[in-house]
């Protein structure tokens, strides 16, 4: 196969279609620029309204209703129809489903493994199902044919009745990890590894269920299956990786494609009129040690556009040829129709880790705005692709870090922008692996045209894994930002933007509405609406807990309610605030916001338990681990290690001298440096050789050592 035969169809390859530019956005009220005007979407792809009957609201993932009666002018009359605590008020999971409504009733499920039925207009709870013990990312179900389809931990999918949630049919679908004599499973196509779990929210089209996999990062095989929605047998099941015989196969050395990852861990849009189900493959394993694994790696960072009655690929685009980076652009695509030079043109839109979106035909999976294979950077161990696909338009954020923003390197670091390249040295790159929009589930307005997505501004620290080295780390320290973009589709260039102090890139989902909205919620817990041709803040609402999933509409006897569940995330920040908050909104409602909570740490935070400066004598220990066993630093050097200070977390009180010493048994030259405020520098201390430094002044003082960046320490002087 030829290294860049990425577009095919059942009929060959598709003809390369001409250039096309959009025409100028029409001046709104105000003076706003709006991409108008918005042609009618196709009537297939179905609508929100009355319901939200899907997560995405619709087959084409544009989280956008039509309902009006909230609007700009009035939504400062909006405040909470109801409240309930899903778990009792639980703060110990984070919760990344988005609501489903049909006839007044929303559909929900929690990380805990309960599913809920809930009168919209009420909020009482209809009926709740448990589904076991075993936990994991709950991010929405399917209602269809009077059942309500859903995954567990156990990774068995329920069909539940929608009546009553009682159990119709359960199937297991992945099986313990196997082996055999030639390590494949041959009834399951599972070869080696871990064979992964059950992920992404549930799809129903047709009379089928669509459910996808992750376990990337430990070397499972990626795939997404097809059930029939009455009985829950195997339709289809389409692999990330291809076996043998099978179109990509090729683009594997050796045997690397039996563990190759390439996960579809959100779940996809269809396109009814077309027949196709547009799914989204993760990164290949090893997730940054390219060198066992020669080849593009398809279908790993790849769209992937798959007949939805027989599972055939029909065609596919890959963003990233050979990921070493974990630039999956793991995404739910949104499908739109268009105006563009003139002619109405389907598109996805698909991406985006590196930046970018790529626009892309969805017939063909042409690229409408052009796009250049560029060469980058390359390392031999790493097998690099010498090149990279380039769309036309402008990246909607900067794909490289900036000294004068969030995303400037910690001090020490080799530091570089999309696809530079590393090894053995921790590395920082942005965007990192949680970087540009990740999954941060955007929207496509029918009032503006415009696909607005929250972004992330966080560093990754890149290196294989070799002898104990941590890849795509957030360097500890680090600083956090983000925001929210407006970005033309017709132009792939950028409206408008809406920087702030909270990446927004990790289940906070946009919802766009007919009333001129767009509300997005944040990992402080608050929850924004705002103005769709600006981004100014309009209204917000403390929720209780970060919000990292999808706010929804949904219309009973005439009353337009907003509905958001806020549970927290995990990633990027640790300590976003967790809980099990289930909010529905309406004009005039009267339910009080919720109590705000400890926001996250706008910095990498360090989360070792702090130790006295009495226990640790005041010295801090160079290249070494503090052993939480002994109380004392550990007996051997370590270079790879992020908490080689002993003790990492020392607490002292104002007027402390503290020693930094490089012990005699070490062998190589280590030193302390605080960043980014320059408090003190130690310089290099030979093994044997110490420095001393008196804190004269309360705070919190980050340092890292020069010589191996990655080992980072925090003083907190009281």
């Amino acid at each position: 196969m030829e290294r860049r035969t990425f577009l095919f169809t059942a009929a060959g390859s598709a003809t390369a279609l001409p250039a096309l530019t959009a025409p100028q956005a029409a001046a709104a009220p105000g003076g706003d620029k709006l991409a108008l005007p918005v042609p009618g979407q196709s009537a297939a792809l179905g609508t929100a309204g009355r319901n939200w009957p899907k997560v995405g609201g619709d087959y084409g993932n544009q989280n956008y209703s039509p309902l009006a009666r909230i609007t700009q002018r009035n939504v400062d009359r909006l405040g909470g129809a109801w409240h309930i605590n899903l778990e009792g008020g639980s703060t110990s999971a984070y919760q990344q489903c988005t609501i489903v409504v049909q006839d007044g009733v929303l559909y929900v499920e929690t990380t805990q493994q309960n599913v809920f039925a809930v009168d919209g207009r009420t909020g009482k709870v209809l009926w709740k199902t448990s589904l076991g013990s075993e936990t994991t990312n709950m991010r929405g179900v399917a209602v269809a044919e009077g059942k309500v389809f859903t995954i567990s931990g156990a990774n068995i999918v329920f069909a539940l009745d929608q009546r009553t949630g009682a159990v119709l049919w359960q199937k297991p679908l992945i099986i313990p990890d196997n082996g055999g004599d030639d390590g494949c499973d041959n009834d399951s196509g599972q070869c080696g590894g871990n064979s992964g779990g059950l992920a992404g929210a549930v799809v129903h089209y047709d009379g089928l269920v669509y459910i996808g996999t992750e376990g990337s990062t430990a070397g499972a095989r990626g795939r997404g299956y097809a059930l029939d929605a009455k009985t829950g047998d195997v339709v289809w099941t389409f692999w990330g990786p291809p076996g043998p015989g099978e179109f990509g196969h090729d683009t594997w050395e050796g045997d690397s494609w039996k563990t190759g990852g390439a996960v579809p861990w959100i779940h996809p849009a269809v396109d009814p009129e077309l027949g196709l189900v547009y799914w989204t493959f993760g990164n290949p394993y090893p997730r940054t040690d390219g060198s066992s694994r020669g080849g593009d790696n398809l279908f790993a960072n790849s769209i992937v556009a798959i007949d939805a009655k027989t599972g055939k690929r029909r065609w596919h685009f890959q963003s990233v040829h050979h990921d070493i980076w974990d630039a999956d652009n793991v995404m739910a695509p949104v499908l739109a129709d268009l105006l563009i030079d003139g002619r109405k043109r389907k598109v996805v839109v698909y991406g985006s880790k590196t930046c970018y979106f790529y626009i892309l035909d969805r017939r063909t999976g042409e690229p409408v705005h052009g796009m250049e294979e560029r060469k980058v950077p390359q390392h031999a161990l790493q097998k690099t692709s010498p090149t990279q696909p380039f769309p036309g338009g402008e990246p909607f954020v900067e794909p490289y870090p900036r000294f004068d923003k969030t995303t400037k390197p910690v001090p020490f670091y080799p530091a570089g922008g999309l696809y530079d390249v590393f090894w053995d040295r921790a590395t920082i790159l942005f965007p990192g692996a949680g970087g540009g929009a990740d999954w941060g589930f955007p929207t496509f307005s029918h009032k503006t045209g415009y696909v607005y997505v929250g972004y992330g501004l966080v560093n990754s620290s890149y290196s294989n894994t070799r002898g104990g080295r941590v890849n795509t780390a957030r360097p500890l320290g680090e600083l956090f930002g983000g925001g929210l973009v407006a970005v033309d589709p017709r132009t792939n260039n950028v409206a408008w933007r809406k920087e702030g102090d909270w990446s927004l890139a990790h289940g906070n989902g946009i919802l766009s509405t007919a009333g001129r909205l767009i509300l997005q919620g944040r990992p402080d817990g608050v929850l924004e609406a705002m103005d769709d041709a600006s981004g100014r803040t309009l209204w917000s609402w403390q929720c209780g807990a970060g919000v990292n999933t999808i706010p929804v509409s949904y219309e009973i006897d005439g009353e337009q309610y907003i509905a958001v569940l806020a549970g927290g995330n995990g990633l990027p920040f640790p300590d976003i605030p967790r809980g099990d908050h289930l909010w529905a909104f309406k004009l005039g409602g009267k339910v009080e916001q919720a109590p705000a909570p400890t926001p996250p740490s706008r910095r990498n935070q360090i989360r070792a338990a702090a130790v006295t400066g009495e226990t640790a004598k005041n010295t801090v220990t160079l290249g070494r681990v503090w052993s939480t066993q002994t109380g004392a630093p550990g007996t051997t050097e370590n270079t790879v290690a992020q908490n080689a200070m002993a003790p990492q977390h020392l607490s002292i009180p104002v007027g402390t001298t503290v020693t930094f010493t490089n012990p005699a048994g070490n062998q190589l030259a280590h030193g302390a440096v605080a960043f980014f405020d320059a408090e003190f520098d130690t310089g290099l201390l030979m093994p044997g050789q110490s420095a001393t430094y008196t804190f004269t002044t309360p705070g919190e003082y980050f340092y890292n050592d020069p010589a191996f960046p990655q080992s980072t320490g925090k003083i907190v002087v009281k």
